[in-house]
């Protein structure tokens, strides 16, 4: 199973994500994600077998404890990229409010998987909503002027959970299913 811990938009901000993807429709390279399928990585785990699979639950169930962050609201505003802005690879959405929250329940599950024998992260953590990632430079430009100017709001939703989600590759591009939800108290 290819798995991840996310928190996932509300459904009905897919039409607001579509908005702000719109906004880049004429850039050539952009392959957009779906837009109802929106989330926040805070880890990603790759391969686990079955066998793995309750030792994983528990590092999640443990982590969301551990990392004493509940309910919180979280407004998903603003635009970036990475690496950087000369040389794109994701185009993201950020996270305003809640990113605090969203760090720490990173931070908690990263110690906790770690200790289970997956990699840490090579990388800072941003709390953020991948838009499109770029396959060729050709609308580098655009994208470039676009995340200069720009500065969406999708909106501001209540995060009561954490989420164990597997997603499955296929032709059409991934397709993410819950595993199983953790419950922030």
């Amino acid at each position: 199973m290819r798995l991840f811990v996310s928190i996932d938009l509300p459904d009905d901000f897919a039409a607001e994500v579509e908005r702000v993807q719109d906004e880049f429709a004429d850039a050539s390279g952009l392959s957009f994600t779906d837009p109802e399928q929106t989330h926040v990585t805070l880890k990603f785990l790759g391969d686990v077998s079955r066998g793995e699979l309750p030792r994983v639950k528990n590092a999640v169930r443990r982590s969301v404890s551990d990392a004493g962050v509940g309910p919180f609201e979280a407004t998903y505003e603003g635009l970036g990229v990475f690496p950087d802005i000369s040389y794109i690879q994701v185009l993201w959405l950020g996270v305003g409010a809640g990113g605090e929250e969203m760090t720490s329940l990173h931070e908690a599950i990263e110690r906790e998987v770690t200790r289970l024998g997956f990699d840490p992260e090579d990388h800072e953590f941003t709390p953020h909503v991948t838009l499109a990632r770029m396959e060729h430079a050709g609308g580098k430009e655009s994208v470039q002027e676009n995340v200069e100017e720009l500065d969406p709001t999708v909106g501001t939703t209540e995060v009561t959970e954490i989420r164990l989600t597997e997603s499955v590759l296929t032709d059409e591009g991934p397709e993410y299913s819950t595993v199983e939800s953790f419950s922030l108290e």
